[in-house]
């Protein structure tokens, strides 16, 4: 695995003023891949904090929608798009020609209820009004580097709606997987939908980065260990986290639609996780189907395999919740008289179980009367 950086492409203007790259243009095979791409005439919807366009790494390339978090913030506030700028950043390292659409959904403060570049979600519809906003403006990818991560974390009809939505129109959709993987693990959102490309951190060596989530739902990985990323206030700083994954990981899905606009979501699912480095097995839960490789998967988006996805007819039994309208992803609150039930039954064991705790601690005592002098017993309990 190339650690080093080995861009060799010659120097144009719009590469020149865009974030320099480190050890992941190696990892990435950036330097072939820019030979045939450079992202030109790509949107990419950053859906994050807010990108400061006048960045010189951003200058000219950024466009900026509607602040769906409103909080008062703006442009001028050393605490607006400190993550949003960094990941519009990273997406042109990759793709140095394409265009950003920058909308705010989250604010900067929200990271920190969790880790750094692990984002809760900002205001109610913050994020589906945002997907909604960069289909309905333009948008040919949308890059999410955020998600809910909480403990007891449930998806969100609405968001799942808005990517079935992106989905329908052509446009796929990336996320972070999450940064939790050295903590409690959880399952993040929108990662986590159906139809979501999530993103995986991999280090220097190839492999998951130690804090990047372990889930079914990964899909492919990409760098994520001291990426040098744009700072709001200017100049840059390095970042680790899924997000710069997820927003490199975008920037090669940009260089592959500039290649050939007419991808579908699926071809380039297709073409991601097909020519990606493969750990041993072809898929594992730590980085999907492996870490991108940019090359490979440019290349491949000039002839593409052939879309076969298209609405079928169920073949299967019919559900006990159809056509009733029951709702598929809540729950009926549970009869009272039930749950009362269990808690009695659940009180009595209790009682049962301290009870014999009790007896088998006095027997016990009783036994150990006058012995103290005598030797602890031999065997595995003894000393």
């Amino acid at each position: 695995m190339l650690t080093g950086l080995v861009c060799t492409l010659p120097v144009t203007p719009a590469y020149a003023a865009t974030t320099p790259a480190g050890w992941e243009a190696g990892a990435l095979g950036l330097s072939s891949a820019q030979r045939l791409s450079q992202g030109e005439g790509v949107t990419v919807a950053v859906l994050d904090t807010g990108a400061v366009a006048d960045h010189p790494a951003l200058r000219g390339r950024v466009t900026t929608g509607p602040d769906y978090r409103k909080d008062g913030l703006d442009p001028q506030s050393p605490k607006w798009g400190v993550h949003g700028t960094a990941m519009a950043s990273d997406v042109l390292k990759v793709a140095p020609k394409a265009k950003i659409l920058s909308v705010r959904v989250l604010n900067d403060q929200d990271k920190e209820k969790i880790n750094e570049g692990h984002l809760v979600q900002g205001g109610a519809g913050a994020i589906a009004n945002g997907i909604y906003y960069a289909v309905d403006h333009g948008a040919d990818v949308i890059s999410m580097s955020l998600g809910s991560g909480a403990v007891g974390n449930y998806a969100n009809e609405d968001d799942l709606a808005a990517v079935g939505y992106a989905l329908s129109h052509g446009v796929p959709v990336l996320a972070s997987a999450g940064n939790s993987g050295d903590k409690l693990n959880e399952t993040s959102f929108p990662s986590g939908y159906a139809g979501v490309i999530a993103v995986a951190a991999t280090d220097r060596s190839g492999a998951r980065a130690a804090f990047s989530t372990v889930h079914t739902y990964n899909e492919v990985a990409a760098p994520g260990v001291d990426i040098l990323s744009a700072k709001n206030t200017g100049g840059y700083k390095k970042v680790d986290g899924t997000s710069p994954a997820a927003a490199l990981a975008s920037g090669v899905v940009a260089l592959m639609l500039s290649r050939n606009p007419n991808l579908t979501p699926a071809q380039t699912r297709a073409i991601l996780t097909g020519t990606a480095d493969h750990p041993q097995g072809g898929w594992n839960a730590l980085v999907g189907y492996g870490q991108i490789n940019a090359t490979a998967a440019v290349k491949d988006a000039a002839s593409p395999p052939a879309d076969k996805t298209a609405p079928v007819k169920y073949q299967g039994k019919e559900h006990f919740a159809t056509p009733v309208g029951t709702s598929k992803t809540t729950h009926p609150d549970m009869e009272q008289s039930l749950w009362l039930t269990g808690l009695g039954a659940a009180g009595v064991g209790l009682l049962l179980a301290v009870g014999g705790l009790l007896l088998v601690l006095g027997g016990r005592r009783k036994g150990n009367s006058g012995m103290a002098a005598m030797a602890p017993p031999s065997g595995p309990f003894g000393a």
